[in-house]
């Protein structure tokens, strides 16, 4: 099958009434259950399970077993599931094109992929999505110059090795399910925002940063165009571990302080969160020397990022405003029990699992 690189309008799938869409972590597996009612889409169920092998590689027996826990554990209600593909696993880059159709860029890429991408990728799946362009005010139409002959267009490129998509697509087949999609994670925060906030990504100049166990993702967004994406190796799991080190304590209660507000741990989380601010500082810095153009805030996603501790500590390292966004406010929300009261605390863990979703449904 072919690795999909769609936002929300790339696929060419069959509309299904439901699918699951799932963010396979490095600690935790996030997972939603989306269900298409009329012109909405209702979130009537997610779940949160631990990844079965810590910093290992699974087999595709194991994925498949794990796999089909998160179906049962969501109601077994469809066969159809879209996956996000981690951040280490998928390379994601904007490439200038030539005005050539997409099937062409792609064996243009299998074919050229060291020029293009500045990597030598030898039994890799690519895919492609042309971004829109974004729309201009009169005076920036004004001072455009002469446009070329054939001017280029500005390509999102994910490659990702052929083994692990057939990997991926067998052990959906072995737990019973379909596999519709596979969907860079690196994407999914970019879907899930353009939802929640509209009106922001589309006039605003912004960066979204999701924490993740392991490294974080930044994103500048300029006004609906996405300028720069870069990942960043300090994640979720550096902070927790710096922390519990710092304060001889065990990493499940430097995680539960972390996310907590107390004050005393304000010093010893500084510490850790300095090198992360300083890489997004320094995406920040590349964006606005390139653009002449501010970001005018940071958008915090995953399980760190709804720490209000840590958005105060990344403001005060980036002197731009940080805050916690909600992925799921553009949503039916159909949960059952005590899931619809503990939606509001787990939702920014679910943001990648949400992306995956739009991307695919």
């Amino acid at each position: 099958m072919a690795f999909t690189l769609p936002f929300l309008n790339g696929a060419t799938r069959k509309k299904r009434s439901q699918i699951i869409a799932v963010d396979l972590g490095s600690r935790t597996t996030k997972a939603v259950l989306f269900e298409r009612r009329g012109d909405t889409i209702a979130l009537t169920r997610y779940t949160l399970l631990d990844a079965p092998v810590a910093d290992k590689k699974l087999s595709v027996e194991q994925l498949a077993e794990h796999l089909h826990a998160v179906a049962t554990a969501l109601g077994n209600t469809t066969k159809y599931i879209a996956l996000s593909v981690g951040v280490n696993d998928a390379l994601v880059k904007l490439v200038d094109f030539p005005q050539i159709p997409l099937h062409e860029m792609r064996q243009v890429l299998k074919m050229n992929h060291k020029n293009y991408l500045q990597q030598d990728l030898p039994n890799h799946s690519y895919d492609c999505y042309i971004l829109p362009p974004r729309v201009r005010t009169e005076n920036e139409k004004k001072n455009d110059r002469p446009a070329a002959m054939s001017p280029k267009l500005k390509v999102l490129v994910t490659a990702a090795k052929q083994q692990l998509v057939a990997d991926y697509a067998q052990a959906a087949s072995l737990a019973g399910l379909t596999l519709e999609a596979l969907i860079p994670g690196m994407i999914g925060p970019i879907n899930s925002f353009e939802q929640a906030l509209p009106e922001i990504y589309a006039t605003a100049t912004v960066a979204l940063v999701d924490i993740g166990f392991k490294q974080t993702s930044v994103c500048v967004m300029d006004r609906g165009e996405l300028t720069l994406n870069r990942l960043v190796n300090i994640g979720g799991d550096h902070l927790t571990i710096g922390l519990a080190d710092a304060m001889n304590i065990s990493y499940a209660e430097a995680e539960g302080i972390k996310v907590g507000m107390a004050p005393e741990v304000e010093t010893a989380l500084q510490m850790q969160v300095i090198p992360l601010g300083r890489e997004i500082r320094a995406s920040l810095d590349f964006f606005e020397h390139q653009h002449d153009r501010p970001v005018s805030a940071v958008y915090l996603s995953g399980g760190s990022g709804r720490s209000e501790l840590v958005q105060q500590l990344l403001h005060s390292e980036l002197t731009t405003e940080c805050k916690n966004w909600n992925p799921t406010g553009f949503l039916q929300l159909a949960l059952p029990g005590q899931q619809a009261v503990d939606i509001e605390h787990i939702g920014s863990q679910l943001t990648v699992a949400i992306g995956t979703g739009l991307a695919a449904f």
